[in-house]
């Protein structure tokens, strides 16, 4: 892909990454090399009930002042309120979050407040903080947010019905342990599922408007790893090999797009989210190849790239049609990794999407899309497409 002349960006990427089997065991060792010495382990019951948590805490002993749980499936504002008090009347120094994207944001939170003190709502806006936060080491049990990289938190508001994005440099993740061991009970449809959102970050990080080489190259390879990998994580999830590598693409994809952005999926995914509770890497996986369709012809070359990673760009096509081809693939990918493919299967009607349409145009993540979107009835009609 060809570069302005006059191209310049900034890159920043803090994050440690730790990868290997059984490299969770170590969480005392790096939590050290941190200066933490009380540790709050922030994950949620499900996890507990799976097992992931007790070699941790079972590591880090002594070190561990408190497991705060009470975390659902959509994180919000007064989640995070009680979490960051939990820490503090336990002394926390650090937090450790063990979970997928909703304890990982969760705990983001918890680290503003920690350190900053009051409540989510006093950061209603985006780079706020003007120092560092608490220290966070993020041990991620799905492979799809890229959150341990991020500097990025999605959280539900209900007072005001929409889920609030928070963006601070300053809260990125410390350190992040990627242990495939940690992702190996994960069901076929939730493999499937987080999969697909990390497959979302990648290709609207090429999308995006800041997009930039550095990101390019980390979400097609990325890319290229989800197409080879996640039906094998789908079929076998004791396949660690496979785990491994759509762990490494999944943190590939979140140092991409949060650099370069996102777009109208994610405006749309995190809406639908709200209105009427679809999880949000569902959201993603069944929006992301009619969203692109939408956009095909203000980023073919983008979508061409997607094409060169899934391997279906031929000899002889040019942007448009390679652009096409990825599309028509994606939407195979995703019927045979066994995604979900109608909003109708998580009971999405009419209303919900009118009302999620609506909400998608004050979506910060629309802004970075490369097509223009001047009314909600463009929304509405992607969003019937897979109703």
């Amino acid at each position: 892909m060809a570069y302005e002349s006059d191209l310049s960006f900034n890159y920043l990427g803090p994050t440690k990454i730790v990868f290997g089997v059984d490299s969770s065991k170590d969480v005392e060792i790096e939590m050290s090399t941190l200066g933490g010495t009380k540790a709050v382990v922030v994950t949620d019951e499900g996890i507990i009930k799976a097992g992931l948590i007790d070699h941790i805490t079972k590591a880090l002993g002594g070190k561990c002042v408190g497991v705060y749980s009470d975390i659902p499936q959509d994180t919000g504002v007064d989640v995070v309120d009680k979490g960051a008090a939990f820490a503090r009347k336990n002394g926390a120094d650090i937090v450790i979050s063990v979970g997928g994207g909703s304890v990982i944001d969760t705990a983001k939170g918890m680290c503003m407040l920690i350190t900053e003190g009051g409540t989510l709502r006093d950061f209603n806006g985006i780079q706020l903080l003007t120092r560092p936060q608490v220290p966070h080491i993020v041990i991620p049990t799905t492979a799809g947010t890229g959150s341990e990289v991020t500097n990025a938190a999605v959280i539900l508001d209900k007072e005001m019905g929409q889920k609030r994005l928070i963006v601070e440099n300053f809260n990125i993740p410390r350190l992040g342990i990627l242990d495939p061991k940690m992702t190996a009970k994960l069901p076929k449809l939730l493999t499937a599922g987080t999969g697909m959102d990390a497959m979302t970050h990648a290709v609207e990080a090429l999308h995006a408007l800041p997009h930039e080489p550095i990101t390019d190259g980390l979400a097609m390879h990325a890319i290229r790893l989800l197409y080879r990998y996640l039906p094998t994580c789908v079929e076998n999830g004791n396949d660690l090999v496979a785990r491994g590598q759509v762990q490494i693409a999944a943190t590939m994809a979140g140092w991409a797009f949060s650099i370069a952005g996102i777009g109208i999926v994610h405006a749309m995914a995190h809406s639908i989210g709200a209105i009427a509770h679809v999880p949000h890497g569902y959201a993603n996986g069944m929006l992301l190849a009619e969203c692109m369709e939408f956009n095909l012809e203000s980023c073919p070359d983008a979508y061409a790239m997607v094409a060169e990673s899934f391997g279906v760009r031929e000899r002889g096509m040019d942007d448009l049609d390679a652009a096409s081809a990825a599309v028509r693939a994606l939407k195979e990918f995703t019927k045979n990794i066994g995604h979900p493919q109608r909003l109708s299967e998580f009971k999405v009607n009419e209303d919900d999407i009118a009302k999620a349409a609506e909400l998608s145009l004050g979506d910060g993540c629309i802004l970075n899309n490369p097509r223009m979107v001047f009314d909600s009835s463009e929304v509405l009609d992607i969003f019937r497409k897979v109703l």
